[in-house]
């Protein structure tokens, strides 16, 4: 049999998934379970050991099957092996450490006096070391800084502690000054934290105080990483921001719009700190190391030193320790023997990862990381050797390798993003020439800046060029009509994904194995792409508004026929109001209106300009926030629409569609209660085929109270519900529009708590039927036969 037919061990990976159940039922479940299943494998272990022990007794000791033949009994069920009894032994023994350290780890947490510190809420001093880099955030109000810290000791309520905890920092734009490895002495407010991976949230109140700056590795490091930086100067802004996303996962200036591309495209990870980045970077070392003659134990010595640099750069952050396990399996997996040792390096560094930080086994990146390695091990060879029957080598492991990743990796991402890339197989191989050369030329040329700035700019020019067609792919597959398919996220849904793709692993090796099936598969793949497959019913007859899934934001669409709309907001995502003006068959927008300036309503605004003719957009009086309202200006100059301020009382008419603005009728003061952009939302009084709609934007109770005294006799049959639905409402307002349906824009899981409960419950007294983007998607309002009808869509937005 050759090294790559061979069978894989999988016991080690069966401890591993063992360690992984553990770990979970403590994080996802209650105490009372967990302690529950730690008895339970106990139990089974202790069973298992006596089982062996009677089973395996001395010579003369009648035992077994002739024993029981003899007596005339036979065993109910077949003795396990001394092998499989082992096994089950080492199973129930890693469950039960793996659950006892993560019950261990989070009690830890919650038991330390910085967790009862903030419990009470206390306001403290504290020093610790600056255990992540400041990651800047767009609030809705103002930009914040979130940095994680490693406390050493803290004062509060008059006693001093020491406690090595991490806690969580949401501090203000000062705080990007510190770097990773600093110790810092800081001021604030304790509160309790959701996340269980810290003991506490830190509430700061000044800026942090530099007590100690970090050590010359980790100094050594950032230049490195400003050195790969400025080295692509010269490339696109694009290019320039995704270079250091493949060489140390550095993805922070990564523009919105090629984020969504790459996660359509299937291509997220090269923008994350993932296995294939330590893979290319410590196999290009090795490959100089070859070439200088080094060989045996001097290549894993280099190897290792590789690893440690690699986690230098890309920072000592769980997810680069987890980057760094895979992607050591994975080089492991390149080797002699591979799929053997490949199978038990997965499987120990699992194991291993699980027991020494359990909350990995809830992550994201660490479920996908395992599965993909998962995939290349076990199914990617036996796809590879099926195409090389008729197919060369590296056009096979070419083709198998990312279908194996991607297939493996399929439920995890429709369950992570609601959707699943049909075009992430041929984009992942249409990028693999330029991962490589990006990721390796983009290393040297920032170990070149500090020494020769001329060679590394050099250098970093290639780089800049492979990262420009990595993203040249993304932003041509990505439009592409059927690049991505929505996909229910909830169990039925991933339950018959989780099936389809079992049935595509099992049936895939016959396919790659005949060139006819394998040509026409991929011929019918190709067309199913590039053609808009139909949509059953999608946009219902009749329909005369729609409230695109946009995710937590509005994007409304009033139809005005013959593929014309008017659009009122435009969601916080290009891509995802796109998607829905598309489905909807909108072509012109003679009117864009921007209810205020909030990134949720205005930062949308690309992707309805995208290859649709609009002829205005109409916006609030109040510029605020002005960086919303300086980008509105700005993209609309830049595709030569006209700007201008809605005044209240306009009225507009386009074939059966009419609307009125009749809110507000005066801009809120600044020092007013509530938020001053929300209540100065343009508000609509929406009329088609004899349906009367309230599209409110974000109005808060001012707002609202200054609506119902400047049109007292307002009635409608829809209500677009303010904000969200948050529990910023007028009773009086809602009770007193006789509306039938509530509409609510709001995306999954958002951090808002949007809608509030006390809002659900007052559309409900108030008689409304309530539809939520989140949970039913797109939702139209139609008329059929003179009365008013409502449909949905499905979800297809998370968050």
């Amino acid at each position: 049999m050759k090294p790559d037919q061979e069978r894989p061990d999988l016991r080690v990976v069966l401890l591993a998934c063992c360690a992984w159940a553990g770990s979970l039922l403590v994080l996802l479940g209650s105490v009372s379970i967990a302690v529950a299943a730690v008895a339970a494998a106990a139990g089974a272990a202790a069973v298992a050991v006596r089982h062996r022990s009677r089973t395996s007794r001395g010579p003369g000791t009648q035992s077994g099957s002739d024993a029981d033949d003899r007596r005339g009994a036979r065993p109910p069920w077949p003795r396990p092996s001394r092998a499989g009894t082992w096994l089950l032994v080492g199973c129930a023994v890693v469950t039960c450490a793996s659950a006892s350290t993560a019950a261990l780890r989070v009690e830890q947490h919650r038991a330390t006096p910085v967790a009862r510190l903030a419990q009470a809420q206390t306001s403290v001093s504290l020093t610790a070391r600056v255990a992540s880099d400041p990651v800047r955030r767009e609030g809705r109000f103002a930009p914040y800084v979130l940095v994680r810290l490693s406390v050493r000791t803290v004062e509060g309520l008059g006693r001093s502690y020491r406690s090595a905890v991490p806690v969580l920092v949401i501090g203000d734009l000062d705080w990007l000054d510190v770097r990773l490895g600093d110790t810092v002495e800081a001021t604030g407010r304790l509160r309790p934290a959701q996340d269980e991976t810290v003991a506490a949230v830190l509430l700061p109140r000044r800026a942090p105080t530099v007590v100690a700056e970090q050590g010359a590795l980790l100094s050594g490091a950032d230049v490195v990483r400003r050195g790969i930086r400025a080295s692509v100067v010269h490339g696109s802004r694009d290019a320039e921001a995704l270079v250091p996303a493949l060489v140390v996962g550095d993805d922070r200036q990564l523009s919105a719009e090629v984020v969504e591309d790459f996660r359509t495209t299937g291509l997220t990870h090269l923008a994350a700190v993932s296995g294939t980045n330590l893979t290319l970077v410590v196999g290009f070392l090795l490959v100089l190391a070859r070439w200088a003659g080094v060989r045996g134990r001097g290549l894993v010595v280099i190897g290792g030193l590789g690893v440690v640099g690699f986690v230098l750069l890309a920072r000592t952050e769980p997810s680069v320790v987890r980057a760094a396990a895979m992607g050591t399996v994975g080089l492991i997996g390149m080797g002699s023997h591979g799929r053997t040792q490949g199978a038990r390096a997965l499987g120990v560094a699992v194991l291993v990862l699980v027991l020494v930080d359990p909350w990995l086994a809830v992550s994201w990146g660490f479920v996908l990381s395992a599965q993909a390695t998962a995939g290349i091990l076990f199914l990617g060879p036996v796809l590879r050797d099926a195409l090389m029957r008729w197919a060369p080598r590296w056009v096979a492991e070419a083709v198998a390798v990312p279908f194996a990743a991607q297939l493996a990796c399929t439920p995890a991402v429709a369950a992570l993003s609601g959707q699943v890339s049909l075009v992430a197989v041929i984009a992942n191989l249409l990028v693999a020439a330029a991962v490589g050369p990006a990721t390796v030329l983009g290393l040297v040329g920032g170990l070149l800046m500090p020494v020769l700035p001329w060679a590394g700019v050099l250098v970093g020019t290639g780089a800049a060029a492979s990262a420009w067609w990595i993203i040249a792919v993304a932003t041509h597959l990505a439009p592409l009509p059927t690049a991505a398919v929505h996909w229910a996220a909830g169990p039925l849904g991933l339950a018959v994904l989780c099936a389809l793709c079992a049935a595509i692993a099992a049936g895939s090796p016959w396919v790659f194995a005949r060139r006819g099936p394998a040509v026409l598969t991929a011929a019918a793949m190709t067309l199913v792409v590039l053609v808009p497959l139909p949509s059953p019913g999608w946009p219902p007859s009749g329909w005369v508004m729609v409230a695109c899934d946009v995710g937590q934001g509005d994007g409304l669409v009033l139809n005005a026929g013959e593929g014309r709309a008017v659009v009122v907001d435009a969601g916080p995502d290009p891509p995802a109001i796109d998607r829905c003006l598309d489905r909807l068959g909108v072509r012109e927008v003679p009117v864009v209106v921007l209810t205020h300036f909030h990134a949720d309503h205005v930062d949308g605004l690309p992707g309805v300009l995208d290859g649709r003719r609009v002829d205005r957009i109409l916006v609030t009086g109040l510029a605020d926030p002005p960086a919303g309202a300086e980008e509105v200006r700005r993209w609309a100059g830049a595709a030569g629409i006209p700007v201008r301020t809605a005044r209240f009382g306009e009225v507009h008419q386009l074939g059966l569609l009419r609307w009125q603005v009749i809110g507000p009728a005066r801009l809120p003061r600044a020092e007013g209660p509530g938020s001053p952009p929300n209540n100065a939302s343009t508000v609509l009084l929406v009329e088609s085929r004899g349906v009367r709609i309230l599209a409110s934007g974000d109005i808060e109770p001012p707002a609202q109270e200054m609506l119902h005294a400047a049109v007292p006799d307002l009635r409608v049959d829809v209500l677009k519900v303010p904000h969200h639905g948050s529990a910023d409402q007028d009773p009086e307002l809602i009770g007193s529009l006789g509306a039938v349906l509530a509409v609510i824009s709001v995306g999954v899981g958002n951090d808002y708590g949007h809608p509030a409960p006390a809002t659900l419950a007052l559309l409900e007294h108030a008689g409304l039927q309530v539809r939520r983007t989140d949970q039913d998607g797109d939702v139209a309002v139609r008329v059929v036969d003179g009365r008013l009808r409502v449909s949905t869509s499905g979800p297809r937005t998370p968050g």
